[in-house]
């Protein structure tokens, strides 16, 4: 979710860099994960669980449901936006499964955001405030130091370089959502965010096939991250393993993240925009430890290059890569999802049955997608 408050709009500056994001991401040869041929289909479809068997009864006919919940960063000024995207993620998976949703904010939700989009579901609808200190500078931040770049970045006209709530927004979605009173019920977590579109039925349970699987991340999108805008998080990545390589399991997924076994980040990344996990993973010790020393490091206020700061998706990447192994993340490649300018629409005529995107727009297909780097890793 980005935010850009009214006083912060730089119209012209925003477009310009915009289209400039747009033109680098599709045109300007970045340091992909070696292999010159896309691959069309990333796994098999024997016992999808997208695909049921047809003589036995549909998935939600099963009274079993896991402590889950969709989670929504939003304000009430994209209610529009959001009401669009609950109406097709009802519409796609939620009717026949009744998951609750929770809206966060950090000022109070409006009775009309409440009542138009409770309206639009049968399931539970929870609103909730940010505690002001998830949505602060701690204590540790040099204050003047960060409004001063923060300031000399918005004068240079980088891209949401002068906007203190995205830098909040980043930081809270990095360390502190799954820590606020609302999430503390749930084990597992779906982000949606507002304008997002959902393009296929979705005939199971994502939850329930996470936690029977023993899935902890589950993702749609990947691609490659400008290796300017994160010029430190990779050597603070490094300094937290050589710190506590206690915590660092042996059998990770260090050669989805790199392609010299940890040496560079090779940029591929999670767009976390889209995300199913387990909660008891960002609860962790390990991923505790490693968003505080992130957090220490002062980046999430303090960096801020061509048009990412330290966002929530390299860092929920790269604790993926150094935490879990592959057996533990799931793509899920059923499910037809497009936040701008990406999406991702299966290309399995199988799955393409349930589905009404356009298989040749695939971002899985593009340069840029990490979804090579995927199917090779081990």
């Amino acid at each position: 979710m980005i935010v850009i408050n009214s006083n912060q709009r730089k119209p012209l500056l925003v477009t310009a860099g915009c289209l400039l994001f747009c033109i680098f991401f599709f045109f300007w040869p970045l340091k992909a994960p070696n292999n010159e041929k896309a691959t069309a289909s990333h796994s098999s479809l024997i016992n999808h669980p997208n695909l049921p068997d047809p003589s036995l009864p549909p998935a939600w006919h099963n009274t079993t449901r896991v402590k889950a919940a969709f989670v929504i960063l939003t304000r009430n000024n994209e209610l529009d936006a959001l009401r669009k995207t609950i109406q097709q993620l009802e519409a796609r998976f939620n009717h026949k499964f009744n998951y609750p949703y929770v809206f966060l904010n950090d000022v109070e939700f409006t009775q009309e955001f409440k009542d138009l989009t409770s309206s639009l579901t049968s399931a539970e609808t929870k609103y909730g405030i940010i505690p002001q200190e998830h949505w602060s500078y701690p204590d540790w931040i040099d204050v003047e130091k960060a409004d001063r770049l923060r300031k000399k970045m918005g004068d240079e006209g980088i891209i949401y370089g002068d906007n203190l709530s995205y830098r909040h927004m980043c930081r809270f979605e990095s360390g502190f959502f799954f820590r606020h009173p609302l999430m503390e019920e749930y084990e597992f977590y779906w982000r949606v965010e507002p304008s997002v579109e959902f393009f296929c039925d979705i005939d199971y349970d994502p939850f329930l096939y996470m936690k029977e699987n023993n899935k902890k991340y589950g993702w749609t999108i990947s691609l490659i991250e400008f290796e300017a805008t994160i010029p430190t998080l990779w050597a603070t990545t490094k300094a937290f393993m050589s710190e506590n390589p206690e915590m660092i399991p042996k059998n990770n997924l260090m050669n989805f993240i790199s392609n010299d076994n940890g040496r560079n980040y090779n940029l591929c990344h999670f767009w976390s925009n889209f995300e199913i996990a387990d909660l008891k993973f960002l609860r962790s010790p390990e991923y505790t430890a490693f968003f505080e020393y992130l957090d220490k490091s002062g980046g999430f206020f303090y960096e801020r290059q061509a048009f990412f700061l330290w966002g929530d998706a390299p860092v929920h990447s790269i604790a993926v890569g150094i935490f879990l192994n592959k057996s533990e993340v799931h793509f899920f490649n059923d499910i037809g999802y497009k936040h701008e300018p990406f999406m991702h629409c299966p290309v399995a005529r199988e799955l393409q049955k349930k589905c009404h995107c356009n298989a040749d727009d695939n971002f899985d297909l593009t340069p840029n997608s990490c979804m090579r780097r995927w199917v090779e890793v081990s």
